[in-house]
């Protein structure tokens, strides 16, 4: 994985909210989002939902309501939460969620678009895994 970049600007301060279900990140350049936790659910970074390779996507369903239950730092470059619904192999870099954060309107756009190409609602139930799915043995 490639650290840093050296102009990435680094948060700082994380706010977990709860109630509105957001995490709030504040960055050295001033910029400050709140991404919602079923963005960040739904474009976690792990293997598990971004596949092997493009077109290797799990579409994540039914994560309207997910909560974020801890937030465990990774070195000094990233964050690992763990999501209410027991998922947590994201490892979010400061890069990854500022482009959350910046891109969020696009990447709602394009979750919903994809949720529609599926004929799949956005708080459909996710179908059980079934185990990997990509043919590489794990």
């Amino acid at each position: 994985m490639a650290g840093l970049q050296p102009d990435t600007p680094t948060p700082t301060a994380i706010t977990v909210h709860q109630q509105s279900r957001q995490l709030e990140v504040q960055f050295s350049d001033g910029a400050s989002f709140r991404i919602p936790f079923e963005l960040m659910r739904v474009y976690s970074p792990s293997a598990e939902v971004q596949g092997h390779g493009p077109g290797q996507e799990v579409l994540q369903t039914g994560k309207r309501d997910v909560g974020i239950v801890a937030l465990e730092p990774v070195g000094n470059y990233a964050v690992q939460p763990t999501f209410s619904d027991g998922h947590d192999s994201g490892i979010y870099t400061w890069e990854y969620l500022y482009r959350l954060g910046a891109e969020q309107d696009r990447l709602w756009r394009e979750y919903l678009e994809r949720l529609e190409a599926a004929g799949l609602d956005r708080d459909a139930p996710m179908p059980p895994a079934a185990g990997p799915a990509c043919g590489h043995a794990h």
